[in-house]
């Protein structure tokens, strides 16, 4: 795995019942700007959404905003979505979806609806079947993402999981910690590699 470069996040375009939700990616964001990591994401202005993107630019980090068309008027509005220089709009979601995938280097979900449960889901069904090996942090704030755990493990028991080893989101509950874990994540990651190779060198 290369060095991280960008980070994507995925989030709900509500602000949710609790306002530590937006806090967490208000905080996030800060968190990538100062670290000098881009925020892929996928492009609205409300909700947390809005927050991860103002908690980047507000601290001087880059942004790039991946929308569907067809969202631009739902996620975001026409004079808000001029703040961002780095802007894609696609056709489809699945557009949407793989330029974001391409882009990032790691991925976090924070808490969301059913859009950011899909998306997650996917990045990890993607990891099981081993199209990739970059980092997956679900932001855990107030246990929010505790019954997905439960889900995965009743799927795991159920004796459906498969490939485990190569499905281990990374769990964390301040947003503060999701850098730190990615990049230990990565670093963890990169030895691996060299001790396949060196074990390859010598045979």
């Amino acid at each position: 795995m290369s060095k991280i470069k960008a980070v994507c996040v995925y989030c709900g375009s509500s602000p949710g019942h609790d306002v530590a939700y937006v806090e967490a990616g208000e905080r996030l964001g800060r968190a990538l700007a100062t670290s000098g990591l881009t925020l892929i994401y996928g492009g609205g202005t409300h909700g947390v959404m809005g927050a991860v993107a103002r908690g980047t630019l507000n601290n001087g980090g880059k942004v790039g905003a991946i929308i569907p068309r067809f969202l631009t008027n739902w996620e975001t509005t026409t004079d808000a979505i001029k703040m961002f220089e780095d802007l894609t709009i696609t056709d489809t979601m699945h557009e949407r979806k793989l330029r974001m995938f391409e882009r990032s280097d790691a991925f976090v979900a924070l808490p969301g609806g059913i859009g950011t449960v899909e998306e997650i889901v996917e990045i990890m069904t993607w990891a099981q079947l081993g199209q990739h090996r970059k980092p997956i942090v679900l932001l855990n704030i107030k246990g929010f993402w505790a019954p997905m755990m439960a889900m995965l493990d009743h799927i795991r028991s159920a004796g459906f999981l498969h490939r485990d080893h190569l499905l281990q989101p990374i769990i964390v509950d301040r947003a503060d910690d999701v850098i730190p874990a990615i990049v230990a994540a990565a670093a963890n990651d990169r030895a691996s590699e060299h001790g396949v190779s060196s074990i390859i060198d010598k045979m």
